[in-house]
């Protein structure tokens, strides 16, 4: 038996290792959560209980999940998304709710040890299996560059809409839950409870929040601004605690109440490690749920509860996205990415429970077939254009459509430029290329935008060119350059391996966020790599030098000599806290000094003999006291030296052992 604080710690370091062999594996890490709770808990190796401890860490997880919720949310956001979000997003919650409420009454007849479903249990699971995983779904459209797309507006509107309705179905499905005779008294009362509260919260939050952040913010403290961060989340949630509404709910105005206030980056920023955390935990113990036994017991009711539901949504979202205006194509896209479970399904899921509003092994089957739909949701999303060509023989002809629309307008185009992505940055090359006269044509994924710019005169068509298709209707074997002008490292090696194929001997321009995959793009076939960072860098130090009185030939000279040499004097540079990609991941490429104690083993040897090369190091400048010392082989080192490397955190940790070791 753990205590709580062995637990905690048990529960943590499995956390570690199977979040590490999820990504590993390439998938999110909430289903390597899941299943470490299947393998840990109760009903499988036993090495963690369901207690106490475990539905304190459930809840704390809950409620930072509500209270990120309610920073994202935005009137002006909703505002711009109404029609999908208050049209396609409530249309789908209603009849998903409606149609799972009638299919729960037919599961008596499927298992008849269940005796009864209750309207209310139906309610409750209907409400459960509504919900998509916001979390899978955004990664893969945004790993898939689709969340622009016409598809991927329509998911992301529909994830919205579910999030918000989360909030009531959590104050509806406890008033159920209560065995009263006058179920509108209840309803209403428990309503009225919350609109009390609620206009308590935001009428007085709203006007004590952000003084009160003004106070905590000047005293200048991380330490206490993160207290307070907490002390403000909890104590909502436990005012609608005692209120006899959930907690999650609390946390969920404590988020809404700090997105209106200029600290809402700052909070998002404080919060998303701790929250991070917590959320996996409350993953672990929904894992921990699952009665391995008894789902192997009942596979062919786990297959059919599979099966079921994920064909369900498919089809009525499919036919909703239809209904409201979208192509077939779109329609099955929309579909597809929305047919699995999702995180708010198992908080929606483990209230019922708690409730006891479903019996024990309808819960069981139900929590086996959500775990394992959102397991095969990456693969299905990976799938979606086959699956999407093979159910739909009007997408075919609209993509051979799309194709030979393009193809058509490039046809009498030669020695163009292809423009791969027409932002901002596709744009401004577009206007200078016109004003030199030079030919060029654009593809875009972004429908809108290629209508709106098109419109204007642009030269744009529709397209993905990380497809071999596009890039051969879009006449890359006329071409004479090819640009890619958004910076995705991913996308821009798959139109690089398929430029390298159709056309070797075509120059490529990429551009790039950073150094970090400067080699990597290179490697790959690009014929220059424009790392915006370092160029946004170089323009920057070349209007202070001019305006310090630095001669303009020289100044842009050495902003050639730096291109020319691809970067080199200006790769890595000395990092702080803040500096992280967007995975959380410290940045690649980095400088690092190393002061050389009394004993180090580099002192008395020179830099040949240390051979930092071998670590994948570069040495970048030493200095000796004030001096500065040429980097070369046969320079000698001292102790008290500074020795500056440049290359990998992990690298320059290697070099590091070898210089002072």
């Amino acid at each position: 038996m753990f205590s709580g604080l062995e637990l905690t710690l048990f529960l943590l370091g499995a956390a570690v290792l199977g979040v590490v062999a999820f990504r590993m594996m390439h998938l999110p890490p909430m289903l390597g959560y899941l299943v470490v709770g299947i393998v840990i808990g109760p009903h499988g190796l036993g090495f963690a209980e369901d207690n106490a401890t475990t539905h304190a860490l459930a809840e704390f997880g809950v409620v930072f999940l509500m209270f990120s919720i309610g920073l994202e949310f935005s009137l002006p956001k909703l505002s711009a998304m109404r029609h999908i979000v208050f049209g396609l997003g409530v249309a789908q919650v209603l009849t998903t709710i409606a149609v799972t409420m009638v299919c729960g009454w037919g599961l008596v007849y499927v298992l008849p040890q269940l005796t009864n479903i209750s309207w209310q249990a139906a309610f409750a699971l209907g409400g459960a299996l509504t919900m998509s995983s916001t979390a899978i779904v955004s990664k893969l459209l945004t790993e898939r560059l689709e969340l622009e797309t016409e598809h991927g507006r329509r998911i992301l509107g529909i994830l919205l809409f579910q999030d918000l309705a989360l909030v009531p179905l959590l104050i509806i499905v406890p008033a159920l839950a209560k065995n009263s005779g006058n179920l509108l008294v209840t309803l209403a009362w428990a309503s009225t409870k919350a609109m009390v509260v609620l206009a308590l919260l935001l009428f007085f939050g709203q006007k004590l929040m952000r003084s009160w952040f003004q106070i905590v913010v000047k005293r200048r403290s991380q330490e206490l601004f993160m207290l307070n961060l907490l002390m403000i989340t909890l104590g909502a949630a436990w005012i609608t605690e005692k209120a006899g509404l959930s907690l999650a709910l609390g946390a969920f105005v404590a988020g809404m109440l700090i997105s209106e206030t200029e600290y809402k980056h700052q909070v998002e920023e404080d919060i998303k490690s701790f929250r991070d955390v917590l959320l996996g935990l409350f993953f672990i113990t929904i894992g921990m749920l699952l009665n391995v036994h008894l789902v192997l017991e009942h596979w062919w009711l786990v297959l059919l509860l599979l099966t079921g539901p994920v064909l369900l949504k498919f089809g009525l979202i499919a036919a909703l996205a239809k209904l409201f205006g979208a192509s077939t194509g779109v329609a099955l896209r929309t579909g597809l990415a929305l047919a699995q479970a999702g995180e708010f399904g198992f908080v929606l899921l483990n209230q019922a429970g708690g409730l006891q509003l479903m019996d024990p092994l309808l819960i069981q089957v139900i929590l086996a077939s959500m775990v394992l739909s959102m397991l095969a949701a990456p693969f299905i999303l990976a799938k979606s254009d086959a699956i999407v060509m093979k159910l739909s023989s009007n997408e075919w002809m609209l993509q051979s459509l799309a194709l030979t629309q393009l193809a058509t307008r490039t046809m009498s185009t030669q020695k163009h430029v292809i423009i791969a992505g027409f932002g901002r940055s596709g744009q401004s090359l577009a206007k200078l290329l016109e004003e030199e006269g030079i030919p060029y044509h654009a593809l875009e994924l972004d429908p809108e935008l290629v209508h709106d710019t098109r419109e204007a005169g642009a030269h744009v068509s529709y397209g993905d060119a990380a497809r071999r298709e596009s890039l051969v209707a879009a006449g890359i074997h006329r071409a004479a350059a090819l640009v890619v002008t958004y910076a995705s490292t991913p996308s821009a090696l798959k139109v690089l391996h398929h430029a390298n194929e159709l056309a070797p001997e075509l120059p490529v321009i990429v551009r790039s966020h950073d150094d970090s995959d400067l080699d990597k793009l290179l490697a790959a076939g690009a014929t220059e790599v424009v790392p915006e960072a370092l160029e946004g860098s170089l323009m920057l130090a070349s209007h202070a030098l001019v305006m310090l009185g630095v001669p303009l030939r020289r100044v842009v000279h050495r902003v050639q000599t730096a291109r020319d040499e691809r970067y080199t004097s200006l790769r890595g540079y000395f990092h702080g806290v803040s500096d992280v990609d967007d995975q959380g991941e410290a940045l690649n490429v980095r400088l690092q000094s190393v002061p050389l104690i009394n004993g180090a083993r580099a002192v008395g040897k020179t830099l040949g003999d240390l051979a930092l090369d071998q670590f994948g190091t570069e040495v970048t400048m030493l200095r000796r006291s004030k001096a500065r010392l040429p980097v070369l082989p046969a320079t000698i080192l001292q102790t008290g030296d500074i020795v500056v490397l440049r290359g990998t955190a992990e690298n320059i940790a290697r070099a590091e052992k070898h210089l002072l070791t």
